[in-house]
């Protein structure tokens, strides 16, 4: 499995964000949220990926942009965690709930928690 993060797997599809919102599941080990949800998705791919950071917690895009990428990166080298446990397709959109500007380690910590509690709920059922 490589450690990385191809256009085909960035959530880009306006359709799948509302539905995210409106029928989406949610995992949260605050400062981060997983919302994600079950899926026809095109291209072969298991997965995609969006991030969310909103502008009324960080007015400056700088900073919008930097936490972007920490939630990318860390990500990015766990995933490997959820493709080889899950079966299916689905959506994922990670929310920074947050209003600090984060260090990555934290970052790291809290997203490899929620990938781990998103396995456990999709072998339960």
């Amino acid at each position: 499995m490589s450690f990385t993060f191809p256009k085909k797997e960035k959530l880009k599809s306006r359709k799948l964000f509302d539905a995210l919102f409106t029928k989406g599941k949610a995992i949260t080990k605050y400062p981060v949220k997983l919302i994600y949800l079950e899926t026809e998705l095109p291209n072969d791919v298991k997965i995609q990926v969006g991030v969310a950071v909103p502008k009324k917690s960080f007015k400056s895009a700088v900073k919008r942009n930097r936490i972007k990428r920490l939630l990318r990166e860390a990500y990015r080298l766990n995933k490997p965690m959820v493709f080889n446990n899950s079966e299916g397709n689905f959506a994922f959109l990670f929310l920074y709930l947050g209003k600090e500007v984060p260090n990555y380690d934290m970052v790291e910590e809290r997203i490899r928690t929620i990938l781990q509690k998103f396995n456990n709920t999709i072998s339960d059922e």
